[in-house]
């Protein structure tokens, strides 16, 4: 079952598309695989006390996106292959680089300061 026990909610996106960004993550970081079975609407709206429409937004995405698969009266699972994974680990990795770089070409950052500063900190920050 896929854990949400350090899911940490923010202000600074609606929290369906945080949802999937959790389980998003999971998957490219590979915690979460093939047949991992996604919690309950209920259960999960409980748990991060959320409307249960707001999970059932988020899992319609996901299945429309052929992430996750669930059929009426059965548990909802993921469904995921080697591509897709690469897929997801490409789309997560271009949505933040193009955050990063939004950021700094607004700050007028050079692009040899900003790889010289991430070259830094990549060696600062734990895995």
């Amino acid at each position: 079952m896929i854990s949400f026990d350090d899911f940490i909610p923010n202000d600074t996106s609606p929290i369906y598309l945080q949802i999937i960004l959790h389980i998003k993550r999971g998957i490219a970081a590979g915690n979460v695989v093939d047949g991992d079975e996604v919690p309950s609407r209920r259960s999960l709206s409980a748990l991060l006390g959320v409307n249960p429409n707001t999970v059932q937004k988020s899992y319609h995405i996901l299945e429309e996106e052929g992430i996750i698969f669930s059929s009426p009266g059965a548990k909802s699972c993921v469904t995921i292959d080697q591509q897709k994974i690469a897929l997801i680990r490409a789309q997560l990795l271009g949505d933040q680089a193009k955050e990063m770089i939004h950021a700094m070409k607004q700050m007028r950052i050079s692009k040899e300061e900003a790889l010289a500063t991430l070259s830094s900190l990549w060696e600062d920050i734990p895995s």
